[in-house]
């Protein structure tokens, strides 16, 4: 019998030309397939902002829509900082 899969959302975000060096929205996301891979888990979603503030932030607001709904099941996000959700203490702890 084969063991289902953990379901995963991803989330990359850049927000300066410094971000982009290194944490291109690219190099995020094959970061991420790499983890979600040796771990063995399914990624069920793409979510991509690539603005410069918490406000506007289309995707993230439509992943958070998709999670309240249980859309896919999903047990985890991926972000490769937790800088991606917010600059700001507050703004994180709102997010999470």
């Amino acid at each position: 019998m084969c063991k289902e899969k953990v379901k995963v959302y991803t989330y990359t975000r850049v927000s300066t030309t410094m971000q982009i060096d290194g944490y291109s929205l690219d190099a995020q996301k094959a970061r991420m397939k790499a983890f979600a891979e040796y771990n063995d888990y399914e990624i069920v979603g793409e979510y991509e902002d690539a603005g410069k503030s918490s406000e506007g932030r289309a995707e993230l607001a439509r992943m958070m829509e998709d999670i309240k709904s249980g859309k896919h099941g999903i047990s985890f996000v991926l972000a490769l900082k937790l800088s991606r959700f917010g600059r700001k203490a507050a703004d994180v702890l709102s997010t999470l």
